[in-house]
């Protein structure tokens, strides 16, 4: 059976264009003499369409275009694709199968993830039986997504009480196919692999994989189809971060390589946030940014994401010095400008910091405290504002995850933006990022990755002043934040008692700035934002 993979990046909600896009790749894989096309989880919708899919009009356009559309185009080939499917009252995000002209086969999906940022049991009904479809002589096992991450030797452990998979090849299921929406994060193609791999293994049958590509919102997916033999090697693997279209003979797949030559490195974090900010700004009808530089590590690094994903012409840095802004600074903001090629202004805040100090402080001198230093990261926001009302360019705010995560970022200051390109990236990995970016001519000034960060809202101010070493911070904050662990467990693993508590603290304290923040492109196992739901009023009582 020849199969053509169609890895494709859908928008949300848009019915019709996506089903013209899955129709041109039915004509393709036709014309190539393919007997089954592929497509990914609710590839019609795009995922994740959340509460779109209580629109009745959402569900009747699918309805419709399945109707109309796909069934007609299955005459020359079998089509496999995602859709919502409506039967009476209930919902199911379902796997159909299109052959002859009408529906062949359908398995809904039987496993809803509902943790971290999945929400399918607030919409989705789940299937109440699993059953092979024999398409052209072949048993086919058709799962979506979640439905093949329930093997209990793979993880040591069941998540839920049905296992598809177990449940097909028990039915006969001679072929499992997965189509999927998985959402990256760093180390997720390797895990992926690695899990795929085990199943074929297992049971002795291939294991051909599905992924939708593409940025929506906050979440990032990384395509990287995968079709794995019956041994367990992997006989194709689609592109990360962009569309792809593959073609495999199931009958006679070519001799594979081991799951383990799958690269997962910083090079594909720079990948996923590079197409996050080009979705954002594609998906959204925005076209232009702007980033207010410093001549620090972090705007330095959104400003050549920024251009990478847009196009250095569609990209401004402003540079906006205070009298605590040393030359240095502006010098490394404007170099790396001029690296890059993008569009670079520079303006002093110094005479309209000098205003609100006089105005705020009319009957004695400035106190120079936080509320005074908090002014300018607020002054510099209200530029970038009026920049992006009058000229149309999205701001793009530049904080980092650990940053965010202990509340060391101005409200209406530098967290002003549309998008919030490192929001989940810690500190130290914002250097590796930086680093990964030099790897073959400097682009981002040296300077700037061996200056101590530094906000320079006062004389000779460091972030070490205010916050704990980074290579200290980062760990707990991976350890609270990814991993869930308590203030005992991190303190067993060798940090100091009353240090941990305090990291605790300021980032339990935080929640009510981080729920104002802007989106922010999730690469790592929990973000902030819809992965990580906190309430803002409580204290913990245990």
């Amino acid at each position: 059976m020849k199969l053509a993979l169609v890895q494709f990046n859908p928008t949300v909600g848009d019915v019709i264009g996506n089903a013209g896009r899955i129709l041109e790749a039915v004509d393709k894989a036709v014309e190539i003499g393919a007997d089954l096309v592929i497509f990914p989880e609710l590839s019609l919708v795009g995922y994740p369409p959340r509460d779109l899919l209580w629109r009745p009009e959402l569900l009747r356009a699918v309805e419709k275009v399945l109707k109309e559309e796909i069934a007609p185009a299955s005459r020359k080939i079998g089509i496999l694709l995602g859709a919502p499917v409506q039967d009476g009252d209930r919902l199911y995000n379902a796997s159909l199968l299109f052959h002859g002209g009408e529906l062949y086969g359908r398995q809904d999906k039987t496993l809803l993830p509902s943790y971290d940022v999945f929400d399918e049991t607030r919409y989705f009904k789940s299937a109440e039986a699993r059953q092979p479809v024999v398409f052209r002589g072949v048993a086919l096992g058709l799962t979506v997504c979640e439905d093949i991450w329930n093997d209990k030797d793979y993880w040591n452990r069941r998540f839920y009480e049905v296992d598809p998979i177990e449940e097909l090849v028990a039915r006969g299921a001679e072929v499992l196919f997965n189509i999927s929406a998985s959402p990256y994060h760093y180390g997720k193609r390797r895990l992926r692999a690695d899990m795929l791999a085990h199943t074929a293994r297992k049971y002795g049958c291939p294991v051909v994989y599905v992924n939708q590509v593409g940025g929506n919102d906050e979440l990032i997916f990384d395509g990287s189809s995968l079709v794995f033999n019956s041994q367990g090697e992997l006989v194709w693997e689609g592109r990360a971060f962009a569309e792809d279209f593959g073609v495999v003979d199931i009958a006679s797949p070519p001799a594979g390589k081991e799951p383990t030559q799958v690269k997962d490195d910083i090079s594909y974090v720079h990948a996923a946030l590079v197409l996050g900010i080009r979705d954002y700004f594609r998906k959204t009808g925005f076209r232009r940014a702007v980033v207010g530089l410093s001549g620090g590590i972090d705007s330095s690094v959104v400003a050549v994401l920024a251009a990478d994903a847009l196009g250095p012409e569609n990209v401004l840095g402003v540079g906006m010095p205070s009298r605590y802004s040393s030359p240095s600074s502006l010098r490394d903001a404007e170099a790396l400008a001029h690296n890059l090629g993008i569009g670079w202004r520079a303006i002093s805040i110094d005479k309209i910091f000098t205003a609100y100090l006089e105005t705020l402080n009319p009957s004695r001198e400035p106190l120079m405290d936080v509320a005074e230093e908090n002014i300018q990261a607020r002054i510099r926001g209200n530029i970038l504002m009026f920049i992006s009302n009058r000229e149309g360019f999205l701001p793009l705010s530049t904080g980092n995850k650990s940053e965010l995560a202990v509340g060391y970022c101005t409200l209406y200051g530098d967290m002003s933006g549309g998008l919030a390109v490192l929001a989940d990236v810690p500190k130290m990995m914002v250097y590796e990022l930086a680093r990964y970016i030099n790897r073959d001519r400097e682009i981002i000034p040296a300077s700037v990755l061996v200056k101590p960060p530094s906000a320079e809202l006062r004389p000779d101010q460091r972030d070490e002043d205010t916050l704990a070493p980074y290579r200290l911070l980062d760990p707990i904050l991976r350890a609270y934040i990814e991993d869930n662990l308590s203030a005992e467990e991190i303190t067993a693993q060798g940090f100091e008692r009353g240090f941990v508590h305090d990291i605790i603290r300021q980032v339990d304290r935080a929640e009510f700035k981080r729920r104002q923040a802007a989106p922010g492109l999730r690469v790592t196992t929990k973000a902030f934002g819809m992965g990580r739901r906190l309430p803002i009023a409580w204290r913990p009582g245990w």
